[in-house]
């Protein structure tokens, strides 16, 4: 089993609930972000992504930890993700292969598909 390290933040809104996005040609919604350049480090890979993805720019970030769970969109492999509490300014809009946002109440997510490491690993966490 092959393993996949990213990055992701959990970028939450006045009510308390978590932006996730789902990627085109795929089901499973996820946090906004992905895989680190050469070089990068966590927060100018989650910058980076933030900002190629949501069109935002990311203004502080605290780390909630590093967890693993089985990808959602590769068969056979295991992501780890180091997860950031984000706060970013401007407008959020789906871009690059973003196919759609949906902002989840992280206490009772809607029944749509969730990438394992939002839901086993970040919303029991946020409860």
């Amino acid at each position: 089993m092959s393993q996949v390290s990213i990055v992701a933040g959990l970028i939450r809104d006045a009510r308390g609930w978590l932006l996730t996005v789902r990627k085109q040609g795929t089901g499973a919604f996820m946090l906004p972000g992905g895989k680190r350049d050469p070089g990068e480090d966590d927060l100018a890979a989650l910058a980076r992504e933030l900002s190629e993805e949501l069109g935002c720019v990311l203004v502080e970030a605290t780390a909630l930890g590093v967890f693993t769970a089985p990808a959602a969109n590769e068969p056979d492999t295991r992501v780890e993700g180091a997860i950031y509490h984000v706060t970013v300014t401007g407008p959020l809009a789906a871009q690059a292969e973003i196919a759609e946002l949906l902002w989840i109440d992280p206490a009772a997510p809607p029944a749509v598909r969730l990438a394992p490491l939002l839901e086993t690993q970040v919303l029991p966490r946020l409860l």
